[in-house]
């Protein structure tokens, strides 16, 4: 049985206009305004499946990065399907060998691992702009305003 699967596609550069023209010959899809993202539906028997039509589908026409489940699973994961260079794919092998584990294991550890400190170094930039706006303002000041301007901004549902 096929299900239906919401894919996040993540582009190594901005799409041209022709490079989104020939990709909606193939695939049906919405894009973001800077055009490096783009989202569809893709059937497939499981969600690897999924991916792996898809990227056969657009990889001759798009300069895809990444691409994933946009739901996920009921581990909570989300799939990701990235082709790596020959170079990249060989130093992953090349560790998961010398570490006795699946090449895909250390990828998803690298991945973790990268998206972790990705969000350290984002909550550090955020508290020392707050940091540098208490310098110059008082905290109801910096709180009414970020309040303001919460409010005027929508929030996801």
């Amino acid at each position: 049985m096929t299900h239906q699967y919401a894919v996040e596609i993540v582009l190594t550069r901005p799409a041209t206009v022709r490079e989104l023209h020939q990709a909606r010959h193939r695939v049906t899809f919405a894009a973001n305004a800077d055009r490096t993202r783009l989202m569809t539906v893709q059937r497939g028997k499981s969600p690897g499946r999924a991916l792996h039509r898809l990227r056969r589908r657009l990889d001759a026409v798009l300069p895809i990065d990444v691409l994933a489940t946009h739901y996920p699973d009921r581990q909570g994961h989300v799939l990701l399907n990235v082709a790596l260079s020959r170079r990249a794919d060989a130093q992953i092998r090349e560790e998961a060998a010398a570490l006795g584990q699946r090449a895909g294991d250390v990828l998803a550890e690298r991945i973790t691992a990268y998206l972790a400190h990705e969000q350290r170094q984002r909550r550090h930039r955020l508290e020392s702009q707050i940091q540098r706006l208490l310098t110059h303002h008082p905290l109801e000041e910096v709180l009414a305003c970020a309040a303001g301007r919460l409010l005027q901004v929508r929030l996801p549902r």
